[in-house]
């Protein structure tokens, strides 16, 4: 396999691809042999990185491709003299903690995962004490593993399996008891409320049985926590409309107090609060917003570009944080957030409205089983005052309507087209009345409508990796979306090659 072939199968700081047949169209390109030679590859990368423990960590969300990729994975780390923690079904952030347990002695952790993609994809993420592999540090993996000069060794290395989901666990019950403080119930602080977990039958099911019960919490009513990697149920996803109303729905029936939704490898997490309203997306920023600017007055607050203009207004008015709306991507957000932090700014927060949020007394780490853990510190707290946690979000301004058009670009060079777009309607832009470019704005265009009837914004902006540009549109009127697609369809119908129908239609 030439390097153009191994480039495909990066995603930015992450490695996917097709696993499994099933799919018309999707040809398998992610086998147990392209996964031995990651392995091989890590294993080499680790060493020219000055990692010389020799030892990591392997763990699988449940997709049923899984075990033979992981199997393989690990014999190309054997084989390169490194011995394996085979941590089986595992999280995500639960990977990355192995690298800092002083217990483990874990040079890289490894998880097989890819996120919510459909169950014929798998991928890998990897890590070191130092964070989570960068964009560029997967190009140099695909590099080594195309180059295929693999480390040779005497003697092959150990695997040997070890529950480390069940220690990670325990973390997370410890954060909440010291979290909360309860003197009369200390070790159950979670105790009378009853919570519901669903987890799309993703690896996020150890939350209910290995988290809330030994904390006191009701579980029953949860759904879905067995690990199934062809997701009979619904997307493991908290941005799937389908998956929300299931857990939604669940919560209502059980007359619950609480909701949690994990992704399928547990770094995102949405919540529900005991109405059966969802906190997800600009709801769950400004919900975890209220309890960090609690702790940390005036903390920046770093999101992606498409949050709202009234989640800007309940941070900064309400809240007196500080909103830093940057580029979409979680590593790109999270950098950021660490960036500003390192020029002495304090940030405690990077979240993106997808679900992904990042804790500054967390390591960084896009964690969520402990965004949720944090948010039921606040909950525990509130529940003995009679209060909710919903009531925090109470006077959060809601636009009118919202709605997301997905606009491909035909051009072969799809990602020089979508610039030229950019370009040409920004000065389109300079001459509609009305209609303001918002400053400062890191990504595609951002722009007030304050025509009538529109009291809105929309963000045009280049997908991360696809042939797309995704155009996002918010209003307080009711037909204000209406009103700025008719003006934006004027602007945008004289590019031949960028196809509008989702905005005609």
């Amino acid at each position: 396999m030439n390097f153009n072939n191994w480039k495909k199968l990066q995603n930015g700081s992450d490695i996917r691809g097709v696993a499994l047949e099933g799919i018309k169209g999707e040809d398998v390109n992610l086998t147990p042999g392209v996964a031995e030679k990651l392995g091989q590859a890590f294993a080499l990368w680790l060493v020219k990185n000055g990692n010389d423990g020799r030892k990591v960590a392997v763990g699988t969300d449940s997709r049923i491709s899984g075990p033979k990729l992981k199997k393989a994975f690990i014999k190309g780390l054997t084989a390169s003299g490194f011995d394996v923690v085979d941590c089986g079904i595992a999280s995500t952030p639960a990977m990355f903690m192995t690298t800092i347990d002083p217990d483990m002695g874990i040079e890289g952790g490894v998880m097989l995962t890819a996120s919510h993609l459909p169950f014929n994809r798998n991928g890998m993420k990897f890590f070191t004490e130092k964070g989570g592999f960068d964009k560029n540090n997967i190009h140099d993996l695909l590099q080594m593993a195309a180059g295929r000069d693999f480390l040779s060794v005497e003697s092959e290395g150990s695997s040997a399996k070890f529950d480390f989901i069940s220690r990670y666990s325990q973390h997370l019950v410890d954060t909440i008891r010291k979290g909360v403080n309860d003197q009369e119930h200390y070790d159950t602080p979670l105790e009378g409320m009853k919570i519901i977990v669903d987890a799309g039958n993703g690896a996020g099911g150890f939350f209910a049985d290995k988290v809330l019960v030994p904390l006191g919490a009701d579980v029953k009513g949860s759904q879905f926590l067995i690990p199934d990697g062809r997701f009979p149920n619904h997307v493991p996803n908290p941005e799937d409309s389908v998956a929300m109303a299931s857990i939604c729905d669940a919560v209502s029936h059980e007359k619950a107090d609480l909701g949690i939704i994990f992704d399928t490898d547990v770094d995102r997490a949405a919540m529900v609060d005991a109405q059966g309203n969802a906190i997800n997306r600009n709801d769950l920023i400004a919900l975890i917003s209220s309890v960090i600017l609690e702790e940390h007055p005036g903390s920046i607050i770093v999101t992606d570009s498409i949050t709202s203009a009234g989640l800007k207004g309940f941070i900064e008015g309400k809240l007196g944080g500080v909103h830093h709306r940057f580029q979409r991507g979680y590593k790109n957000v999270i950098n950021e957030s660490i960036r500003l932090n390192n020029e002495g700014r304090e940030s405690w927060l990077a979240i993106e409205t997808s679900g992904h949020a990042a804790l500054r007394e967390n390591h960084f780490l896009d964690d969520g089983a402990f965004l949720v853990a944090k948010l039921l510190i606040q909950a525990a707290r509130m529940n003995k005052q009679g209060l909710t946690l919903g009531s925090l979000i109470k006077d959060l301004p809601r636009p009118s309507e919202e709605h997301e058009f997905r606009l491909k670009i035909l051009a072969e060079e799809f990602g020089e087209y979508g610039k030229n777009v950019l370009l040409q309607l920004g000065e389109k832009i300079s001459s509609e009345a009305d209609w303001t470019p918002e400053q400062p704005n890191y990504e595609g265009i951002r722009v007030q409508c304050k025509g009538e009837g529109e009291d809105g914004w929309f963000l045009l902006r280049m997908s991360l990796h696809d042939p797309v540009m995704p155009l996002n549109v918010e209003s307080n009127m009711k037909g204000g979306i209406s009103i700025i697609r008719k003006r934006l369809i004027m602007l945008l119908n004289s590019f031949d090659k960028l196809n509008i129908d989702a905005l005609i239609s």
